[in-house]
């Protein structure tokens, strides 16, 4: 991956503070309500299940699998020279579903239920970004 892409794209604020900080950390945190639980993932100060604030931060194991996926032909900005990349849904095993790239897919067709393995990247001035791969 080439692109570069300045911190000022993604916003952080007191709820995401932990995870951003989890990124540069190498780290996958996401949260889990002490009153029902369930894992919640991205990050916010309410349960969407039970709307107890209760929410705290766990270190995720960084396993799941394509959940769903798209292959992007076209883009601009940063991820212009990228083309073609693949944006997955990947659902971890804490039970959670996140967005995010897929890096480094095999030759063969992608498919849904594929396990993957997160890896974490550099992509600007103190930005790291959870990518996926294929074990």
């Amino acid at each position: 991956m080439s692109e570069q892409l300045p911190s000022s794209l993604l916003q952080q604020d007191s709820d995401s503070r932990p995870y951003w900080e989890g990124l540069a950390q190498g780290e996958l945190r996401i949260q889990r309500c002490a009153s029902c639980s369930q894992a919640v993932f991205y990050p916010r100060s309410l349960c969407p299940h039970c709307h107890a604030t209760t929410l705290e931060w766990i270190v995720a194991s960084g396993r799941g699998q394509i959940y769903s996926y798209t292959v992007v032909h076209q883009a601009y900005g940063a991820f212009a020279s990228s083309t073609p990349f693949v944006v997955a849904l990947i659902e971890l095993e804490e039970g959670v579903r996140m967005m995010s790239r897929l890096v480094d897919p095999p030759d063969e067709h992608i498919q849904i239920g594929t396990a993957v393995q997160i890896v974490f990247q550099n992509v600007g001035d103190d930005l790291t970004l959870p990518y996926f791969r294929v074990p």
